[in-house]
């Protein structure tokens, strides 16, 4: 458990500290191609056009991964696991800077740069807000909607699916994650045969439905439990929910809730009139407070995660 806890300790600073070599590093044009050959291999009906074709592109890197995952197991001290634990969640994570594209929209100098830094957010074509004509309309079309829930899906799918299956599996996980999501979110320029896309977005529901329920638990803990909780209950999060829109509720919930408490305590402390209220919090204030959430959320996964080391040495 040590070596699993340094491994994401080491990724996560690497990815932060170098991120140019993220950039270099985090390709998988050898997933797309390997999924072409396969389509191009089985043309006619069959398995890989099923529903689980998927499991045909993902069982061969998966399970050269996993053997040499247990082949380096217990090697010289765990020295190898250790560095081969690192370069799988380092590769695996991302692919791009969930911090760098939300400080892009928030530092947006117009309505054109904001608008395209915007659908970086969306893993296929065009963010779901309609072209404005205003740089005013654009921050409308952001505030606390389908921008502040895109924080939480991307937090998802970028980093807290990777580290969940990370924790279970190892490097096996991580990159059984990550190219689940690549397969199920391609674009239409490398579409899979439509039976096969159903399954593997299937499969990434199925992969993504704990992850959320245990970051909706950790926003509960760090934000206002009522508010996420009941936010929560209502988008279904009690019951089986694929499309894991409980997560994207309970987090414009809580920022929602902590912008209005700031803004109270901003008001009842006598700093400044509520209307210089807007100046003084800056620009889209919500995609702000959302990513200090999901740092929250991160910080709280790698306490229990450390607890659980401590509690391995004291036993």
């Amino acid at each position: 458990m040590f070596v699993t806890l340094l491994a994401v300790v080491v990724a996560l600073a690497l990815g932060h500290v170098a991120h140019s070599l993220a950039v270099a590093v985090r390709h998988y044009g050898w997933y797309d191609a390997w999924l072409r050959w396969l389509d191009d291999k089985f043309p006619d009906d069959g398995f890989w056009r099923g529903h689980w074709g998927i499991v045909l592109a993902l069982l061969p890197p998966l399970f050269a991964v996993a053997l040499l995952q247990i082949a380096l197991d217990n090697a010289v001290f765990g020295l190898p696991a250790l560095l081969f634990g690192v370069a799988a969640l380092f590769y695996a994570w991302g692919p791009r800077d969930l911090d760098h594209d939300v400080d892009a929209i928030v530092e947006a100098p117009d309505a054109a740069a904001r608008r395209e830094a915007v659908a970086r957010l969306w893993p296929q074509a065009t963010p779901p807000v309609q072209a404005p004509r205003q740089a005013a309309d654009v921050q409308r079309d952001v505030d606390g909607t389908t921008a502040v829930g895109a924080v939480f899906r991307n937090a998802l799918r970028r980093w807290f699916g990777v580290l969940f299956w990370f924790l279970l599996l190892g490097p096996t996980g991580a990159l059984l994650y990550r190219l689940s999501a690549i397969a199920a979110l391609r674009d239409d320029n490398a579409r899979l045969p439509a039976d096969t896309a159903a399954g593997a977005r299937t499969l990434l529901a199925l992969l993504d439905w704990p992850v959320a329920q245990l970051m909706t638990l950790s926003m509960a803990l760090v934000g206002n439990f009522d508010i996420v909780a009941g936010a929560w209950k209502t988008a279904g999060g009690a019951g089986f929910s694929p499309d894991g829109d409980f997560l994207a509720a309970a987090g414009r919930a809580s920022v929602r809730s902590e912008i209005a408490d700031e803004a109270q305590d901003y008001v009842e402390d006598g700093v400044a009139p509520a209307s210089a209220l807007a100046q003084e919090l800056g620009p889209l204030p919500e995609l702000r407070d959302a990513m200090s959430l999901v740092w929250r959320i991160l910080l709280v996964w790698l306490a229990v995660l450390a607890l659980f080391v401590v509690a391995g040495w004291v036993g």
